[in-house]
């Protein structure tokens, strides 16, 4: 126990009171979990979460996101239009207690609306508290209305008229731009990541278009997303770059009354001629990637059912073992989408539905659909049940070469790889592990490391393409097996994060063709079978350096073209050039002091911000077919550097 009593002092003084959105201010992550990119980008989801409110409660049809040169994001809809009339409670303007006191909106029984996705009515505020500054104009009634506000949400000036405007124009609009004090890692927003959620939106919602507009650079980018197959259109688009066993996809919908509280259940289905599953599952718009009661329900049925049918058709033998949830789910892409007016959500960034209601409601409904669609289509039944049985067999295949492969060690952290040159540190948050390609390179790593934190595992040729494999085949590969030994987390349902032994795991391949097809091919590994090592932040591709330039006795190392020339002209003409075509090339001090270095090193961390989109590009990338990823390839060759043919 602490001995300082005498001058320990705690009084009324030491507590501080946060008001209104200086709390925001104060603990940002509080509310949008982080102030990283994601966090950046989550202040446009709320915004944008808002329109769709509307547009979910029947009076918009239309939301505009434009980006505008300096990053500031400007959301429009036709909706209603915020009530600008002074609020009872507040003595402000609606508007203005919308955007200022936490909490305030029409999500809490108000009968404004049914259903809506956001912060629970505190997403605008917070918004405003965490931008440098924030506009909203307000169509309604015939006038126009504004309000600015600065500084984190304080008030320039009070709402105003400041037009008019047709009775029949109404709507909302809010530009803001994001806080640089607050969001220190970046205020860029990524197009890819709006395109991609804006997309989802778009599916998720077929009565509503979105236009987003992205004015940053010379070129304006321009797009109008609208699909009235909704979440049939949205498996469709996942499905596009692969071999499907039957099209249109099963749609399913419904909905049921629990305590006086509508739920409407949506489910989309197709099975492909591949090995993983893509399911996905929303409640309110927002993307539950943890699943929940909803995905629950679904799963259980679809498990349920398939074996009810295949054995009312003796589809099975009477000594098969009944179907198991990865059985018929092997190849299935599915969408989930259920609105609720209550969500309960567990953990504080929403990730998984907890309604218990929810697992009945969307299982009953399902379960009866589903099973009339087996019934009145007998030939696309069998296929997926012959797919489901394959499955089990190949299942079981993987259980033995599992059984054999632990009775050997192999998957043991006590047998590490004889080629695997570990690191001293037994700490995982210090220890990293370089994945390098052949003999050559591992050896200068191995030589060039510091091997009290750095492990250097060298593979022998590529990998085995693991979106084309089973189970059984992937844990019978020298190379795969190797990765799992060394990483100790074990592999599947049996992995472990906790044991994870090396907290950075890099990929440090050659700078050339060959190289990018290792990485790519050890990226769809870990995206297939170490998801959540990826999801965990634990994996970085290594940056090796494309050029040295020596003159004299001062070197330097280009990582570009562009830097090359920058160099060459700082150095003047009179310069000794290499051009490295593998790491093997470099000597162990060059690749430490370039590439393994901490305080020199250029690792670039790989994320899975959208798991949807990534797997459409994996399975493109890595797939069967091979019309899409020809075409990938010519409409995206112009963005390729340094390559050597």
């Amino acid at each position: 126990m602490p001995n300082n009593r005498d001058n320990y002092s705690y009084t009324s003084g030491d507590i501080q009171v946060l008001e209104g959105l200086e709390a925001v201010r104060k603990r940002p992550g509080m509310y949008i979990a982080t102030t990283s990119s994601r966090g950046l980008h989550h202040l446009v989801w709320e915004i944008v979460d808002n329109a769709i409110d509307e547009a979910l409660a029947g009076y918009a049809d239309r939301v505009i996101v434009r980006v505008e040169k300096g990053d500031i994001i400007e959301v429009t809809d036709n909706g209603r239009g915020m009530p600008v009339e002074k609020h009872e409670k507040t003595g402000i303007s609606t508007v203005e207690t919308i955007f200022t006191v936490l909490h305030a909106g029409g999500k809490f029984g108000g009968g404004a609306y049914k259903v809506s996705g956001g912060l629970h009515g505190v997403g605008a505020s917070v918004v405003n508290a965490l931008s440098e500054w924030l506009e909203v104009t307000v169509k309604i009634n015939g006038k126009i209305y504004f309000i600015r506000f600065e500084n984190g949400g304080h008030r320039a000036a009070p709402l105003k008229e400041i037009g008019t405007c047709s009775i029949h124009e109404h709507g909302t609009k809010v530009r803001f731009k994001a806080d640089p004090e607050i969001f220190t890692e970046t205020t860029v927003y990524d197009y890819e990541t709006l395109y991609n959620r804006l997309q989802e939106l778009a599916f998720l919602n077929p009565f509503l278009t979105i236009e987003f507009i992205d004015e940053r650079e010379e070129e304006v980018k321009k797009v109008e997303f609208e699909y009235e197959g909704g979440i049939s259109s949205y498996v469709s688009f996942l499905n596009k770059d692969k071999k499907v066993m039957f099209d249109p996809p099963v749609y399913v919908k419904g909905q049921d009354t629990v305590d006086d509280k509508e739920i409407v259940v949506e489910v989309a289905l197709q099975y492909n001629d591949g090995y993983t599953p893509s399911i996905y599952s929303f409640c309110n718009n927002v993307n539950t990637q943890e699943g929940g009661t909803h995905e629950e329900g679904f799963r259980n049925s679809l498990t349920r059912i398939i074996n009810n049918y295949a054995k009312d058709q003796n589809l099975m033998k009477k000594d098969d073992e009944l179907l198991q949830g990865d059985d018929v789910r092997e190849g299935i892409t599915a969408i989930i989408s259920v609105k609720h007016p209550d969500p309960q959500y567990e953990g504080q960034t929403k990730t998984k539905l907890g309604n218990s209601e929810v697992r009945r409601v969307v299982s009953s409904i399902f379960s009866e659909q589903f099973e009339r669609f087996l019934m009145e289509n007998p030939t696309e039944a069998r296929m997926i049940v012959e797919k489901s049985i394959t499955a089990s067999k190949a299942r079981m295949a993987a259980k033995r070469a599992r059984e054999l492969t632990r009775r050997k060690n192999v998957l043991e952290v006590s047998a590490l790889p004889g080629k695997l040159s570990d690191c001293s540190s037994r700490n995982p948050e210090l220890c990293e592990i370089y994945i390098v390609e052949g003999d050559s390179a591992g050896g200068s790593a191995k030589q060039g490391r510091n091997p009290k934190y750095q492990a250097i595992l060298p593979l022998r040729g590529k990998i085995l393409n693991v979106e084309k494999a089973r189970e059984h085949q992937i844990l019978e590969n020298n190379e795969i097996r190797s990765m799992i030994t060394a990483f100790g987390c074990g592999l599947g349902d049996e992995m472990d994060l906790s044991k994870l032994r090396y907290h950075k795991i890099v990929i440090m391949t050659d700078a050339d063709v060959d190289g990018a097809h290792i990485r790519i091919l050890l990226l769809t590994f870990f995206y297939r079978f170490f998801k959540p090592v990826l999801e965990g932040g634990y994996v970085y591709v290594a940056q090796p350096p494309l050029y040295r330039v020596q003159r004299g006795n001062t070197i330097k190392y280009a990582y570009s073209d562009e830097e090359l020339e920058v160099l060459k002209a700082e150095f003047g003409e009179k310069v000794s050039l290499q051009r490295y075509k593998g790491l093997g090339e470099m000597d162990p001090d060059q690749l430490w002091e370039t590439t393994m270095d901490p305080e020199a090193r250029i690792l670039k961390q790989v994320n899975v911000d959208n798991a949807m989109e990534a797997d459409r590009i994996f399975s493109m990338l890595m797939g069967d077919e091979v019309e899409p990823r020809k075409n990938y390839i010519i409409e995206n060759a112009h963005f390729v550097k340094n390559l050597d043919l």
